[in-house]
């Protein structure tokens, strides 16, 4: 910062230029001018005026421009509010940095809640006095009693304390019995126990959770992967590393990849720490939001458990990050800033120089070759908790064992849910298509039901009597007649989706009760929340669901897990299709047995012999783990090498390509790095917009981010309505 000074009325006071780092996508902070003989810190959240409006903005680190102070424009406030901390603002440098973003974009994550900028108003309490009322009656008697304690009260917190109406606690008050006082806000959720009901573990899990005790105990920076096996107790071992930084006094930062995960979670929270974790996530109320993000920067809140967003909360004194269900693709984010919360919490870790834990049934290749090669801790729990047994698996050869003509579910699968409904247990179907169909066709002319502004079918949606994109959210209503020959009632669906299997489960168990789960379905995350609880229960007999239903839920009664198409995720171009399905497979399967009970998982598969069935059906993932690691060195993919995606979108498909041709011919010249492309991506159209890719591959230690910078810098600019967008280690290849 540098320093300037002004005469005023006879006397020199001094004001100062400061750098403060704007929510926008600028490359830089902007200069401004503190009030006179005002003083902000780096770290402080200011009010500045941008053209004619008023935004929030961060002192930054650096020297302000050289500017004289009167040309400049002035600091309108300065919030009551600590500072973001120093390892903070290294996080969101890097972050930038990293991913290629502007740093004000990646500022604007952490300043999510400007309501909060402001100190939360105190609340009006009362508090006894010596003074006595003139006429003491029984509901008297009881408030002063519970009042008797020396705290000071909310007038219904005490009045419902006491059994009485708040007009008796207003009645002493008049008579100056009780005396008005104000009192901090109560923090979001009470303040958890490290030693309320610790977990009764077994002797792999003690050694497994005293080990992360110790790494707590210890401090500085570290990486543990915590790898075992559906229904091993993971949570309750990493609980214990939690239960040893809060009696630090330090706070810890869990993230979990789905919000549909976050109900169950919490309940196992509180009954280990006897209160839940403060929670952050999109389906939040404005006013909780920003209550915990203030009193996550006033060090009030001891454990956040939250999304990916999470990661830039700004901690006062972080102590710990978690990462649960590590290798998650929803830990992606794939808009304004791409990064990967998992990769970017160990970053966070390190720059804050305390410890990271990454906990999976089925961890990611990276982390696998990380903790390989050393850079991370791996502690193991091979078996199930209370000696359950893993489920037994099975192929089912679709080819031997065909579906009945029209139907989806083979026959083998058919005969082991009836016997499962025999038994009185739970059949899970998983299959990871939403909708009905995921194409509509005319029978008469052959016409497919498009979306209009993106390169893929329409699905059906047979509940709401809809076609919909589940790219761009474009819907309309299912017609009756075809719209290009118009044909009345010849529309066919191809293809199942969990509704269709749904259907079919019905006309084969009638009696059953089923249930639909999808990210999609009516009633949002709280209907979601309660079907869960629900199938826990053992209030259904058949769950038909997505990848939502594949990971951290228990239900005690599920003894059969049937997987539809296990083909499915294997038949698209990305590099991981491999390792997600077999993730995939893993997880889902693992929702049988936990309670104990004899289970069963059923793949129905047109690839038997494929690697993954292989390894899958022998139950072998060390050898699909070798394999799949060996063939990543060969290919020199991550993590043995590096990826760039860069994606020119443009209204019109010349636009785009256009430019991705200019940027291609900008590349600088490098032995290590090479770029594929242009080429029309996968999707090619998106919300009316045409998209072509660069790949950028190179070997691990080669400058991704300095070849992809120059490309940029030297290629064309965006004009009109080209846009490009750059994503360091991709992970979606459509």
């Amino acid at each position: 910062m540098t320093k300037d000074s002004r005469q005023i009325e006879g006397g020199l006071f001094p004001r100062r230029v400061v750098p403060v780092l704007l929510p926008m996508p600028a490359e830089r902070a902007y200069s401004y001018a503190l009030p006179e003989g005002a003083e902000a810190v780096p770290g402080q959240i200011v009010q500045v005026p941008l053209g004619p409006r008023l935004v929030a903005g961060v002192v930054w680190d650096g020297e302000a421009d050289q500017v004289n102070p009167d040309k400049l424009r002035e600091v309108e406030q300065i919030f009551d509010c600590p500072p973001i901390g120093e390892p903070m603002r290294r996080f969101i440098d890097w972050v930038s940095a990293y991913t290629l973003s502007p740093p004000g974009l990646v500022a604007r994550m952490a300043l999510r809640a400007p309501a909060a900028f402001d100190p939360e108003p105190l609340i009006d309490a009362l508090k006894l006095t010596d003074q006595r009322p003139e006429r003491m009656t029984a509901a008297r008697e009881r408030v002063l009693e519970h009042a008797g304690d020396g705290f000071a009260w909310t007038k219904s917190g005490l009045a419902h304390a006491a059994g009485v109406s708040p007009g008796v606690v207003d009645g002493l008050r008049d008579q100056g019995v009780f005396e008005p006082v104000k009192l901090p806000p109560p923090p979001v959720v009470p303040a958890p126990d490290p030693d309320h009901d610790p977990a009764r573990l077994e002797a792999g899990q003690m050694a497994a959770a005293d080990m992360l005790r110790e790494t707590v105990a210890k401090g500085g920076f570290s990486v543990t992967l915590l790898d075992g096996v559906t229904g091993s107790g993971k949570t309750e071992v990493y609980f214990e590393a939690i239960a040893e930084t809060i009696r630090q006094g330090r706070q810890v930062l869990i993230l979990l990849p789905e919000i549909s995960l976050t109900s169950a979670f919490l309940d196992r929270f509180h009954d280990r720490f006897g209160a839940r974790p403060a929670e952050w996530h999109s389906e939040l109320a404005p006013r909780t939001r920003e209550r915990v993000w203030r009193q996550v920067t006033e060090a009030r809140l001891s454990v956040v458990a939250g999304a990916r967003s999470a990661l830039f909360l700004p901690f006062a004194d972080l102590g710990l990050i978690i990462v649960d269900e590590e290798h998650d693709p929803a830990y992606k984010q794939e808009d304004r800033v791409f990064y990967n919360a998992r990769d970017m919490a160990v970053v966070r870790a390190r720059l804050a120089n305390i410890p990271a834990i990454l906990a999976s049934a089925t961890p990611s290749i990276e982390s696998r070759v990380n903790a390989a090669q050393g850079r991370y801790n791996h502690l193991v729990l091979s078996g199930r908790y209370a000696d359950a047994n893993l489920p037994d698996l099975k192929l089912i050869d679709l080819r031997r064992h065909a579906p009945a003509r029209g139907g989806f579910l083979s026959p083998v699968l058919l005969k082991a849910m009836a016997e499962t409904l025999e038994r009185g247990e739970q059949s899970l179907l998983f299959l990871n298509r939403r909708g009905y169909a995921p194409l509509t066709l005319c029978r008469v002319c052959g016409h497919r039901f498009e979306c209009p502004d993106c390169s893929s079918w329409l699905v059906e949606h047979r509940f709401r009597a809809q076609l919909q994109c589940h790219h761009c959210g474009h819907n309309e209503p299912t017609p009756q007649a075809c719209p290009a020959c118009g044909t009345l009632d010849h529309l066919v669906a191809c293809g199942p989706g969990i509704e269709r299997i749904a259907e079919e489960a019905d006309k084969h168990f009638p009696d059953a009760r089923v249930i639909v789960l999808s990210s999609d379905m009516a009633g949002g995350t709280r209907r979601l929340r309660i079907e869960l609880e629900a199938i826990a229960k053992g209030e259904a007999d058949i769950v038909i669901g997505t990848q939502l239903v594949a990971k951290g839920h228990n239900f005690p009664l599920m003894t059969l897990v049937g997987v539809v198409d296990a083909d499915l995720g294997l038949s698209n171009g990305d590099p991981r299709a491999a390792e997600r399905t077999y993730q995939l497979l893993s997880q889902v399967t693992g929702r049988a047995g936990r309670s104990g009970r004899k289970s069963h998982g059923l793949i129905q598969t047109f690839q038997t012999q494929h690697p993954v069935m292989q390894a899958f059906a022998s139950g072998d993932p060390e050898a699909f783990y070798e394999r799949e690691t060996d063939e990543r060195r060969m290919a020199v993919l991550p993590p043995f090498g590096r990826l760039a995606s860069v994606i020119v979108s443009a209204a019109t498909r010349p636009e785009a390509e256009t430019h991705a041709r200019g940027l291609r011919a900008a590349a600088p010249a490098s032995t290590g790095i090479m770029v594929l492309g242009p080429a029309e991506a996968p999707l090619a159209l998106i919300r009316g917009r045409h998209r072509f890719r660069l790949l950028v591959h190179g070997a691990r230690g080669n400058d991704m981010q300095g070849f992809v910078r120059e490309m940029l810098a030297k290629g064309p600019k965006p004009r009109g309505s080209v846009q490009v967008q750059v994503d360091i280690d991709p992970q979606s290849f459509l």
